[in-house]
């Protein structure tokens, strides 16, 4: 997806200083994801509903 370079990565503030957890960016309508020890790797790309869906999901369980 284009536009990531401008992106502007945010973490958690729940997680340790390990590096070991995800990180989310807005672009545009939607959501980007990444691993942060990996951030050259693939990104995943959601729609906000989408990713409200995992969200409460995850909290759910």
């Amino acid at each position: 997806m284009s536009g990531l370079a401008g992106a502007r990565w945010r973490k958690s503030s729940y997680s340790g200083g390990a590096n070991n957890c995800v990180e989310l960016a807005v672009v545009g309508t939607r959501i980007a994801i990444r691993d942060s020890k990996c951030p050259e790797q693939p990104v995943l790309v959601l729609s906000r509903a989408r990713v409200r869906a995992f969200i409460t999901g995850i909290r759910e369980r």
